[in-house]
C-alpha cells in the first residue's frame, strides 16, 4: 500500500458522503437503464434539458454575483437597519415568498440564500434555521402564482385557465401555507436584536465589472428562460465568465447540475413503468380527496413536477392537483427540488436532517388545514 492510498481513500469516502444523492440516482438511472431499455428519444426528454440549461445559467450568473462582493454588500446594508432577528428573518421569508411569485422558486433562492448565508456571516442571524424557512416560503409563495413553479406553469397551460383564475382557486391553499410558516419564524427564531461582526461589515469591495455582468447575466437569464431560450442563454454566458471570470465559472457548483441530471433521468423513467402506473389506475382520481392525498404522496417518492406529469391525465380538476403537488412540495427533501437548492447553496452541516426535522411535521399540520381551506374558501 502506497502512502498516498489512505488519503485517496479518505477523498473517496468524503465525496460519496457529501454527493450521496448523486450517487443514489446514478445508480437507480442505471438499473432502471439495464432492467427496462427505452430508446434515445426517451431519455431526452427525461432529462428536462430546459431546465438544466436554466439552472446552469443561474449558477453562473449568481457565482459571479457572490464573487463580486455584491450579496456581502447587500447583506451589509440589510442587516444594519434590522431590529430584531425575527423581524429580519421575517423580512427574508416574506421576500423569498414574493420573489417566488414572480421570479419562479429556484430564482427566488439563488438570489435569497446566498444573502442569507452572507447576513450570517456578519451578524447572529442562524443560517440554516434561515435557508430552511427559505426552502418552506419559496414553496409557499409560488404556490399562488401559475408560473411560480414548474407544475403551477404546467397545469395553468394545459388547463388552460385564466390568469386570474388559477390564482383565485390557489389562494386559500397558499395563505394558509405562508401563515404557517411566519408563525414558525416567529416561534423558531431567537428573540432578541441583531448583533453585528464590525469587522466583517468593513471588507467588502464590489468588483463592479465582475457586478455588472453578473447582474446582467440574471436578468438576461431570467428573460430568455420565460421565452425558451434557456439553453441558448447559459451557453451564451460561458463566453463572457470565460474571459473575466474563469475563477466563477470553476467554483459554480457543477456537481449539483449532474445531481439534477440525474434525478430528471432516473424519476422520469421510474414514474413511466408500467407497474407504476398499473398501481395507480387503481384508484379514482375523480375524488377530490384522492387528488389530494394521492399528489402529496407520490411528491415524496417522485417529487411534485414528475407527479404532476405522472397524474395530469388521471385528475380531472387542475386546481386540485395543483393543490396537492404544491403541498407535496414539503415534508421530504425530494418533494420538491427547490428544497435541495436551497440546502446546497446554504452549504450548512446537518441540513438534511434539520430540513427533515422541521419539514416532516410542518407536511403533517399543513396538509389537512390546506386540504380544508381550498375545499371550503376555493
Amino acid at each position: 500500500m502506497t502512502s498516498a492510498e489512505p488519503a485517496l481513500r479518505a477523498r473517496l469516502a468524503h465525496w460519496l458522503k457529501a454527493e450521496w444523492l448523486l450517487v443514489l440516482f446514478g445508480t437507480l438511472v442505471l438499473l432502471l437503464a439495464l432492467a427496462d431499455p427505452q430508446p434515445p428519444a426517451h431519455y431526452a426528454h427525461w432529462l428536462q434539458l430546459p431546465t438544466l440549461a436554466g439552472l446552469m445559467g443561474l449558477m453562473i450568473a449568481i457565482q459571479g454575483i457572490r464573487d463580486s462582493g455584491l450579496v456581502q454588500r447587500a447583506a451589509g446594508a440589510l442587516v444594519t437597519r434590522a431590529h430584531s432577528l425575527r423581524a429580519l428573518g421575517l423580512l427574508l421569508v416574506a421576500s423569498t415568498a414574493v420573489l417566488s411569485m414572480v421570479l419562479t422558486n429556484d430564482v427566488s433562492l439563488f438570489l435569497l440564500v446566498p444573502l442569507t448565508v452572507a447576513i450570517g456571516g456578519m451578524s447572529n442571524l442562524p443560517v440554516l434555521p434561515m435557508v430552511v424557512l427559505e426552502a418552506l416560503a419559496v414553496n409557499a409563495g409560488s404556490t399562488l402564482s401559475p408560473i411560480g413553479n414548474p407544475q403551477n406553469l404546467l397545469l395553468w397551460q394545459s388547463a388552460h385557465l385564466p390568469f386570474f383564475a388559477f390564482v383565485r382557486g390557489m389562494l386559500p391553499a397558499s395563505a394558509v401555507m405562508f401563515a404557517l410558516v411566519a408563525a414558525l419564524t416567529v416561534t423558531w427564531l431567537p428573540k432578541g436584536r441583531v448583533t453585528l461582526d464590525a469587522e466583517a461589515l468593513d471588507h467588502h469591495r464590489v468588483a463592479k465589472p465582475l457586478a455588472a455582468v453578473s447582474l446582467i447575466a440574471l436578468a438576461s437569464m431570467v428573460v430568455l428562460m420565460e421565452h425558451g431560450l434557456a439553453l441558448e442563454g447559459a451557453l451564451g454566458l460561458l463566453v463572457p465568465f470565460a474571459l473575466i471570470a474563469r475563477d466563477s465559472l470553476r467554483r459554480v457548483d457543477w456537481a449539483l447540475l449532474v445531481t439534477f441530471a440525474a434525478i430528471f433521468l432516473g424519476l422520469g423513467h421510474f414514474a413511466q413503468l408500467g407497474v407504476v402506473g398499473g398501481l395507480l389506475d387503481r384508484f379514482d382520481f375523480q375524488q377530490p380527496l384522492t387528488v389530494f392525498l394521492g399528489g402529496a404522496l407520490v411528491s415524496q417518492v417522485i417529487s411534485n413536477v414528475p407527479a404532476t406529469v405522472l397524474l395530469l391525465d388521471r385528475a380531472s380538476d387542475p386546481i386540485a392537483l395543483a393543490v396537492a403537488a404544491n403541498v407535496g412540495g414539503f415534508g421530504l427533501v425530494i418533494g420538491s427540488l427547490a428544497n435541495l437548492i436551497a440546502l446546497r447553496l446554504a452549504k450548512q452541516p446537518h441540513g438534511l436532517r434539520l430540513f427533515h426535522r422541521v419539514s416532516i411535521p410542518f407536511l403533517l399540520v399543513c396538509a389537512p388545514l390546506v386540504y380544508a381551506a381550498w375545499r371550503w374558501l376555493g
